[in-house]
């Protein structure tokens, strides 16, 4: 559980990095997008 959280994390900081380079609206809802659906796969996946 500890590694799920720690993954999350980082994956979260790296779409707030790449925030901060893109100004773009459509950009931040794609980053929000997949760190969803992958958060989503590591959580719930076999």
């Amino acid at each position: 559980m500890k590694k799920i959280i720690g993954l999350v994390a980082l994956l979260i900081a790296i779409g707030m990095l790449i925030m901060l380079i893109a100004h773009n609206r459509l950009v931040g809802l794609i980053i929000i997008a997949l760190l969803l659906f992958l958060g989503y796969n590591c959580f719930c996946g076999d």
